[in-house]
């Protein structure tokens, strides 16, 4: 198993030489064989590792056992090690954080699962940049492969879903993804190391649970060696959807900027096939939002719909406040925001504003150390009696937590954030000095530290 993880890692060139990685350990079975088999590779693969351990709150007493179980183990199983050749790697590095994901998702109006995805990604993230880690490595196995193909297939999907889980997506790497359940376990038992039992796993309340409880094993009953397979398949679909994906790119990159959003002419798109006209489509609304949002296929539908039509002047709504109309031959991509006031006012501390297309929230409560991420962060009570709300001006800057300063419109061109967004952001300010900017989160010098009465700013969508 050691071997075909590292011929993995090479195949797919997830961790460069000279290469700082974090391994997200929950405390069960994968992550912990993940953890213990990059600590063996990480001399034979020349990269540095660190690891970070995330409590979600959710389970208690049972959350904190985790908790502790994962800080022993790296203590005592990824301690300092002594190479035949004399020289000593470092212990590896233990980051740790909490959150309250079930608060949280009360505050959002969000789901519990996608909640605390949220946030143990965005604690991730901040490991990383305080480890200096380019990569986070998770414990995902062809087994999580096979659950995910077939979630998808169930509720139904295109290429994308049926794809399953990529090797690597962004900083993100999966270097067990070729590896069976079954197999780490088997490997557990070799090298006799522990690991924790989640009991929500066993729960079937959860659809995930009933397909690695009652489908997959079925599968596999029939089908010996079926995750393996399905697995491989879809590697082949995502070379498939790559390759549609590549042809699209080439329909989206003539679009050009107009009127705070996207112009593109609209019959290459139209005679197009619709597997590549469809994902132009994606790929715009993806560059006009920022970031590859939820988008259905019947929004899609409707849009390419739209680029056929011999209407010269059709228009159709899209989610995230987004208008798509045709002038003649052009198809127009644009948003619907409203203007956020040009004046300063105040915000209630705590209360709630309406600000434009935004509501934002606050309220005080403990900083507990949770992620401070760009639209739901943590100001320092006692610095902070009081904050304006104005737009973005020329020459304002930031300087996030651990990273250096820049100007606020070079950190919305480095966040991606769209440009129709970037003048209707708010900006909060104390005093003179900028606290936070929606979109990007808290400058350093407010950003509330743990167990300080802190004022939580959540910012959402008016739609």
């Amino acid at each position: 198993m050691l071997r075909q993880i590292e011929r993995f890692i090479r195949a797919q060139d997830l961790i460069p030489p000279g290469s700082t990685v974090l391994c997200a350990v929950s405390g069960g079975a994968d992550s912990v064989a993940m953890l213990h088999i990059l600590y063996r590779l990480r001399n034979r693969l020349n990269f540095t590792l660190a690891a970070a351990h995330y409590d979600h709150g959710l389970r208690g007493e049972e959350s904190r056992r985790d908790a502790r179980f994962v800080a022993q183990f790296v203590e005592l199983c990824c301690g300092r090690q002594r190479l035949p050749d004399g020289r000593v790697l470092p212990a590896v590095p233990l980051f740790s954080g909490s959150g309250d994901v079930a608060g949280q998702a009360r505050l959002r109006g969000t789901g519990v699962e996608e909640t605390a995805r949220d946030m143990r990604y965005a604690f991730l993230q901040e490991a990383a940049g305080k480890a200096g880690a380019e990569l986070i490595a998770t414990a995902h196995t062809a087994n999580d492969n096979a659950e995910t193909v077939l979630f998808h297939l169930a509720r139904g999907s295109g290429l994308r879903g049926l794809g399953g889980i990529p090797p690597r997506r962004e900083n993100i790497i999966r270097p067990l993804l070729t590896v069976t359940r079954r197999q780490v376990e088997d490997y557990l038992f070799c090298q006799a190391l522990p690991h924790m039992e989640d009991s929500s796993n066993q729960n079937d309340a959860y659809s995930r649970n009933r397909i690695r409880h009652q489908v997959l094993p079925v599968l596999e009953e029939i089908s010996p060696g079926f995750a393996d397979r399905l697995a491989d398949t879809a590697a082949l679909l995502r070379a498939d959807e790559a390759c549609l994906t590549d042809l699209a790119q080439a329909l989206a990159d003539r679009a050009v900027p107009q009127d705070g959003g996207l112009s593109v002419e609209a019959e290459p798109i139209a005679s197009a096939p619709d597997p590549i006209a469809s994902r132009a489509l994606r790929l715009l609304l993806g560059r006009l939002w920022g970031g590859d949002r939820n988008c259905s296929a019947a929004h899609l539908d409707a849009l390419l719909r739209l680029c056929r039509s011999e209407d010269p002047s059709g228009e159709l709504h899209l989610p995230h406040s987004t208008s798509a109309r045709r002038r003649y031959d052009q198809l127009l991509l644009v948003p619907r925001l409203g203007p956020i006031p040009l004046a300063a006012g105040p915000l209630p501390l705590p209360g709630s504003l309406n600000c434009g297309p935004w509501l934002i929230a606050c309220h005080a409560e403990a900083y507990c150390g949770q992620p401070q991420g760009p639209w739901d962060f943590w100001l320092e009570r006692q610095s902070v009696s009081q904050l304006e709300i104005r737009p973005r001006r020329t020459g304002d800057r930031l300087t996030p937590p651990g990273r250096l300063g820049k100007t606020v419109k070079k950190w919305m061109i480095e966040e991606k954030l769209p440009r129709f967004q970037r003048n209707v952001l708010p900006i909060f300010c104390c005093g003179d000095r900028i606290a936070a900017v929606a979109g990007l989160g808290p400058d350093r010098a407010f950003a509330a530290r743990e167990r300080q009465s802190a004022w939580h700013i959540v910012i959402s969508s008016v739609e």
